[in-house]
């Protein structure tokens, strides 16, 4: 079995603070391979019908527990969940409980308290760049193209029934057991268009034409992907200056798989990595910690730069993404400092291994690999 150590360390960290991790992520990320990997585990399935009724007193089954660490997989498929949570962590604080699912604690009316103070929530992201050679990835290419779902990228063989099958399970399964929806077609059309159009504006006029909803129904959509971690929404960036963009969001899907799937892509090209790098850089910085508030940023003039975080004392740290270090452009930077002086200006591409500068003028750019652009981050978060 893969030790997935990054993640091991955030759920035990997690414990530090709370007796509760709330482990949560899409179908097939590794939740349950994952929650699995502790020893001194009880591991409860909480799908079977007679786990569910061993719980349905939470009072009488907590004691029965010899073991340090409670694992209930799926813990939604109970009747009342959070009951059970809560019990667990009030009542049983020298138990260490994970619990995992695969929407935001809040997604179903099930989970009548939200557990404020006693539990850490810990989103499993799709493989990690940081993880690539612990599956034995040594082509970036390939990671783009299988995606960070471990069955699909660990396959002999590119399946894209996989892809197929996977959305099939998520629809049945994470989204209608947990929303009213009323037009399954609808709702998968618009699901195709976000995969396809993942990196770019969101446009509601253009998505509820071309999916044939409403745009009210677009809109609820969206926060069904968002609540259930298919689609990661990032807002613009805006100081108050009046050559910003104030309030139209990017919309990123959650795995390249999904994305070049959807685009009838069986390789990938050199066009195309610059595009797909982004979404992994995106990954990687959505699993800092503390976790940090990530946007892009954007002028009327569309000068841009690809991820912006805001740290204390008015500081902009820039991040530019490319697959190639010598195609940056660097008006986005310049357009961005113009306005906001204070900060670094960072370059992130896979292929650099010792961090070196450019310089455009006055304007310096450092050049770092993905995992250095991280510890630095984090270093300035505390």
């Amino acid at each position: 079995m893969i030790n997935r150590y990054f993640w091991i360390n955030r759920i035990k960290n997690a414990w530090n603070s709370a007796p509760l991790a709330w482990l949560t992520g899409v179908r097939r990320a590794g939740k349950t391979t994952l929650a699995r990997s502790f020893d001194e585990a009880l591991y409860l399935n909480c799908d079977l019908q007679d786990v569910a009724r061993a719980l349905e007193k939470p009072e009488t089954f907590f004691p029965t527990v010899q073991k340090p660490i409670l694992i209930l997989d799926e813990v939604h498929q109970l009747v009342d969940p959070s009951r059970v949570l809560k019990i667990g962590a009030d009542e049983f604080p020298h138990l260490k409980i994970l619990a995992t699912g695969s929407s935001t604690l809040a997604a179903t009316q099930k989970f009548r308290d939200s557990l404020t103070g006693r539990k850490r929530t810990i989103e499993l992201a799709p493989i990690l760049h940081s993880e690539m050679s612990a599956f034995g990835v040594t082509d970036i290419r390939h990671r783009f193209l299988r995606g960070g779902l471990p069955p699909a990228l660990l396959a002999p063989e590119l399946d894209r029934e996989f892809y197929a099958e996977w959305l099939d399970s998520y629809f049945a399964r994470d989204v209608q057991e947990l929303f009213t929806i009323g037009k399954r077609s609808g709702f998968l059309k618009l699901f195709e268009l976000l995969m396809r159009q993942s990196g770019g504006l969101a446009e509601i006029s253009s998505l509820s034409k071309l999916s044939g909803l409403t745009r009210p129904t677009v809109m609820n959509y969206l926060d069904v992907f968002e609540i259930t971690h298919v689609v990661h929404i990032i807002r613009p960036y805006h100081g108050g200056g009046r050559q910003e963009i104030l309030k139209q969001p990017k919309l990123f899907a959650f795995d390249t798989g999904f994305i070049c799937y959807n685009r009838g892509w069986k390789d990938v090209r050199e066009e195309d990595g610059g595009l797909l790098w982004e979404h992994l850089v995106l990954d990687t910085l959505r699993t800092m910690g503390p976790a940090p508030r990530i946007h892009y940023w954007r002028d009327i003039h569309k000068r841009e730069v690809d991820f912006v975080i805001p740290i204390q004392d008015d500081e902009l740290i820039g991040i530019e993404c490319k697959w190639n270090e010598d195609h940056l452009e660097p008006n986005g930077f310049r357009a961005l400092r113009a306005l906001h002086p204070k900060g670094a200006n960072y370059l992130v591409t896979p292929f650099v291994t010792h961090p070196y500068e450019k310089t455009f003028g006055t304007l310096s750019v450092q050049v770092v690999p993905l995992e250095q652009l991280v510890a630095l981050l984090e270093k300035k978060s505390h």
